[in-house]
């Protein structure tokens, strides 16, 4: 749906940014308090980022690890669920809880609280210039919005291809060509066996490739992570864990074949190609960045919520700088399930929780004013 001029006139409980798993998980809690809110996605629905990834996608969770409160994703509970058919779950959860979510709305910037009586409030300002005002908010965007191409020498005279993984869909457009994939974890080694039948692929890493069974004792990964899931781990387990390929066999066999190659990272571009650290040159056509995300959304930059390098400042999903601040759909902000569709529900409750309290002297505030103007208007 489309803002109102009643909307973009009234102060909110809590506006949410982003409405991908993040944004409706947080919304479904917050539909249970009696606050009022909404949800600000910049895209035409309310799906994530997920339409954006590569065709062949898959998740590396099974469907009965893949669900958002309250809602079973459908299909074969052992099944790994496809791209579109997520798209699909997350248009469903929103329609099957009616939750309210504004759509072309893409906030631009985020201004700090300023305190205005008993309210601390935000003002977002849309790209469509637009301003809302709220006294809480919850930024959902998770970790996969900014994409992160590291600056490599020489990278401005290189005349091939560079891209991010992003910005890949299939491997079509590469037939017959020469291509590195730069990464070790899960989506480079995909991507690369996926281009290997018909391109000649090299997988330029910092570390070695580390696999890791997608089955152990007969069962899925999964159903033994679920134990500890709940553990506030914050960023401690996930630096060890999200660096493994899960694998059952098919990307270490295309690695052994030679299918894909491993090679550490090149130091330098050249015109043509990459300089390799033992000083070859090698002409190449396209270079897969599968270098991740930054965290840090571009409508918080300028404010005290990033750090110097852009990171956002936050602990167990409260921004440790602005106050009424929050963050759900972060990697590790909780757990280690913290940015997938199995773990944002569990973040996004606790979230609310907090916020919830934090709320509460503002709200006491404002029911009192209404109170006496009603007695008021009543004498």
């Amino acid at each position: 749906m489309k803002l109102s001029m009643a909307d973009k006139s009234k102060l909110w409980d809590v506006l949410i940014v982003g409405g991908g798993q993040a944004g409706l998980a947080t919304a479904r809690a917050l539909s249970k308090t009696g606050l009022e809110f909404a949800v600000l996605e910049g895209g035409s629905e309310a799906v994530g980022s997920w339409p954006q990834y590569y065709d062949s996608l898959h998740l590396f969770s099974p469907a009965k690890h893949s669900s958002l409160p309250e809602l079973t994703f459908p299909g074969d509970p052992d099944g790994y669920p496809s791209r579109d058919e997520v798209v699909a779950y997350l248009r469903e959860y929103q329609a099957h809880f009616d939750l309210p979510v504004y759509v072309q709305a893409r906030v631009q910037s985020l201004h700090r609280p300023v305190k205005n009586g008993h309210d601390s409030r935000f003002e977002l300002r849309l790209e469509s210039g637009e301003r809302l005002q709220a006294r809480a908010v919850v930024s959902a965007t998770g970790s996969f919005h900014t994409p992160f191409v590291p600056r490599i020498a020489g990278q401005a005279d290189f005349t091939g291809v560079r891209l991010h993984s992003s910005e890949y869909r299939n491997p079509n457009q590469f037939a017959g060509q020469r291509v590195l994939v730069v990464g070790s974890r899960n989506s480079a080694v995909q991507i690369a066996a996926e281009l290997a039948p018909r391109s000649s692929v090299t997988l330029a890493v910092r570390t070695a490739v580390r696999f890791a069974p997608k089955r152990i004792l007969g069962r899925d990964f999964h159903d033994w992570l679920k134990w500890i899931d709940r553990l506030p781990v914050g960023h401690i387990l996930p630096l060890s864990v999200s660096a493994l390929v899960w694998d059952e066999g098919e990307y270490r066999a295309a690695l052994q074949a030679g299918g894909v190659q491993q090679k550490s990272m090149f130091q330098s571009f050249t015109e043509r190609g990459v300089v390799w650290t033992d000083g070859e040159s090698e002409t190449i056509d396209t270079v897969i960045f599968a270098s991740g995300f930054r965290d840090g959304p571009a409508y918080l930059e300028g404010t005290e919520a990033l750090d110097t390098q852009g990171n956002i400042v936050q602990r167990l999903g409260k921004s440790r700088t602005v106050p009424g601040l929050y963050f759900v759909g972060l990697s590790g902000a909780r757990s280690l399930a913290s940015a997938t569709l199995r773990g944002v529900g569990q973040d996004a409750r606790a979230v609310v929780r907090d916020l919830v309290h934090s709320l509460k002297p503002q709200l006491e505030a404002k029911q009192s004013k209404s109170w006496v103007q009603g007695w008021n208007c009543c004498f």
